[in-house]
């Protein structure tokens, strides 16, 4: 399998992808923002960072990125991407994902091991987890809140498309505790914390409830590469 891990301009976590998804078992492909070519890969990654500065909006200029019109593309067709942190934001400015992004409502960075629920599991970035599950992932961000109308919150709450919800603590405002969505397909998934820096042991969040649940972020990774594997 060969995941893409696309680098843009302020990008700062595209090479923890690129491990994550080779300690995964897959080929990391190294894409380029300005490209339109994804060079045959199988899933693709938007990683975290501050894409041009985080200017205008987080994620909004990097969503008009050449190769974009390629990921739009695959999306569409089926193939899994998943956007984190940054990468989400620019998933909902692409229109790939529902909702938005803002500025955490104690107008604060953060930075912390975060534990998760998971909620959904038939996703192509899931579905090697299971329900209910609590897992702990680090979390960076500055403009993390989760928003959209009260129409989109009914939807995905309703069609089952909320896959991870912030447990213990709300640590930047997102509505209903909102921490990933998916689409309605299941193969395009966007959340905020970074499952490539809990993907090998020493080298993550050090809590025990952590310890006991083993390498939380890598899961995503394999997940796709299960999901891959099924078609």
């Amino acid at each position: 399998m060969r995941i893409g891990v696309i680098t843009f301009p302020g990008s700062l976590d595209d090479r923890d992808a690129q491990r994550a998804v080779r300690i995964a078992g897959a080929e990391p492909v190294a894409l380029w923002h300005g490209d339109h070519d994804l060079h045959g890969v199988d899933a693709l990654v938007l990683p975290g960072g501050f894409s041009y500065g985080d200017y205008l909006r987080c994620g909004a200029i990097a969503a008009h990125s050449p190769i974009m019109a390629e990921v739009i593309e695959a999306a569409n067709a089926g193939m899994p991407v998943l956007g984190i942190c940054n990468g989400f934001q620019m998933l909902t400015e692409a229109h790939l994902l529902a909702g938005g992004l803002i500025r955490n409502d104690h107008g604060n960075f953060i930075c912390r091991d975060q534990v998760m629920t998971v909620e959904n599991t038939d996703t192509a970035w899931t579905n090697a987890f299971e329900t209910g599950a609590e897992i702990t992932i680090p979390l960076k961000n500055g403009e993390g809140g989760f928003i959209a109308d009260a129409d989109t919150i009914a939807r995905l709450e309703g069609e089952g498309q909320v896959v991870f919800r912030y447990e213990g603590v709300n640590p930047n405002g997102s509505i209903n505790n909102i921490a990933g969505i998916t689409n309605a397909r299941g193969n395009v998934v966007g959340l905020m914390p970074h499952p490539e820096h809990a993907v090998e042991e020493g080298f993550g969040p050090d809590t025990a409830a952590a310890m006991r649940s083993g390498i939380d972020g890598l899961r995503l990774f394999t997940s796709a590469i299960r999901a891959l594997a099924s078609v």
